[in-house]
């Protein structure tokens, strides 16, 4: 693969500060934002008084423990644009989320956000090897989803040439990567394995593509899927997160030369893990859920969101600034089995170790006589015989119970079976009663 290590002046000077230098804007910057939160948005003035917590009570930066979550009930409850802390004629841009489970999530940007946005994504895309000049085939979708206008400025800003594809016509997205031969892909992982499968269903090898590097991100995936992808296209795997509450992709990107965690851009977003079940803040390298506040987002300044994320912060490595895991889970992803609790991730690494099984896989719950089961349905590869797939099928479902604790029933089925993701992939199909 291709050498694309940052050379001398490419970094901003504040990703290698000194850490006391970080920790000192850090905290100029935290107490701006608390207090811009406090005076503007009657939720936070209010949430900051019941919790007997003000601005000026932030001295530190372990004083932010003593403020209250934001959640995304937080968000709902104040729909639609209640949340904003600048007039509603300074918003220049609003999106939201999918509102799959209730009213969808509305954030704003003022012409300052999306500038900070644009260079976030920027620092993100050049951290994973990305670099002026290079073509950007982007498709992450646009519209109200964060990702795809997300990603489109931040290349612009890094002096990209965007193609904007956006999610969709896979033979098409093909098509592109031969006829305009980008540099860099912007996708979520699971749509990368059906653009992989399309160029191979066109006759072409992947790993004979222009593509030097993919960033991936909006779902949670592992490092063995970074070794799938790495195989079989012959380009740097890299890993981006953001979500939509906070500001979008952008949040925090891994860097290409190490690839051993995502460096999260604390000069603008300060990050906490805590115990998911009692909120209580843990120290560096345990794992729970992560809680991100903005630091210098003025249209929606977001302070404690509680991302439902499980991952856990490491020193910098690459960077100055703290790294956090690849994403192991959510915790409203999370399965809870006769008392085991597992994700999907689990079974991605599970199922990656079986040659004869391709990445593409679901997980069904169902109910009978008030007992849940599990049902994993994973296709098999191109090429494997049925006698493999039984024998792959038998193995898989001794792994799982070897490695997470619990029975389920395994389906291996034909190539092309599973629906295919254009954006994020639908991992658990649901279908036991909702009373």
């Amino acid at each position: 693969m291709h050498d694309l290590s940052p050379r001398p002046g490419d970094l901003d000077p504040v990703e290698t500060a000194p850490l006391d230098e970080l920790r000192a804007l850090q905290l100029d910057r935290l107490r701006w934002s608390v207090r811009h939160a406090y005076d503007n948005v009657a939720h936070y003035r209010r949430a900051f008084d019941e919790a007997g917590v003000g601005p000026d009570d932030i001295a530190s930066l372990a004083d932010l423990a003593r403020l209250p979550f934001t959640t995304k009930a937080t968000l709902r409850d104040n729909y639609p644009f209640k949340m904003f802390a600048v007039p509603r004629e300074d918003v220049v841009r609003v999106h939201a989320s999918s509102g799959t489970t209730g009213k969808p999530t509305v954030v704003g940007y003022t012409r300052d956000d999306l500038d900070m946005w644009a260079d976030v994504v920027a620092r993100s895309i050049r951290a994973a090897g990305g670099r002026r000049g290079m073509i950007l085939h982007n498709a992450y979708g646009y519209g109200l989803f964060t990702g795809g206008l997300g990603a489109h400025a931040g290349a612009e800003r890094l002096g990209c040439t965007v193609v904007p594809v956006s999610g969709g016509m896979t033979q098409r997205q093909a098509q592109l990567i031969r006829d305009f031969e980008p540099d860099v892909i912007m996708v979520t992982p699971s749509y990368m394995l059906s653009i992989i499968d399309e160029l191979e269903a066109q006759g072409v090898d992947p790993r004979s593509t222009s593509l030097k590097v993919g960033i991936f991100g909006a779902e949670p995936w592992t490092n063995d899927m970074r070794r799938e992808m790495e195989e079989r296209t012959d380009m740097h795997a890299v890993d981006i997160y953001g979500l939509s509450e906070v500001i979008g992709p952008g949040v925090a990107s891994e860097c290409v030369e190490t690839k051993d965690g995502l460096h999260v851009w604390e000069d603008h977003f300060y990050p906490e893990v805590i115990d998911p079940v009692t909120g209580e803040v843990l120290p560096d390298g345990e794992e729970g859920e992560l809680v991100l506040t903005t630091l210098t987002k003025q249209a929606m300044p977001v302070i404690r969101y509680r991302t439902r994320d499980l991952t856990r912060l490491l020193p910098g490595t690459a960077r100055t600034m703290r790294r956090m895991e690849k994403i192991t889970g959510r915790t409203d992803d999370m399965i809870i089995l006769r008392g085991v609790n597992l994700f999907p991730t689990q079974i991605e690494e599970v199922v990656l170790g079986l040659p004869a099984l391709s990445p593409h896989f679901q997980c069904h719950l169902d109910r009978a006589d008030n007992l849940d089961s599990l049902t994993v349905l994973v296709e098999r590869r191109e090429g494997t015989s049925a006698h493999e797939a039984a024998l792959a099928q038998d193995e898989l479902v001794r792994r799982i119970k070897e490695s997470i604790g619990v029975s389920v029933a395994v389906q291996v089925v034909d190539v092309a079976s599973i629906e295919r993701s254009v954006g994020k992939m639908r991992r658990i199909v649901d279908h036991r009663p909702t009373r």
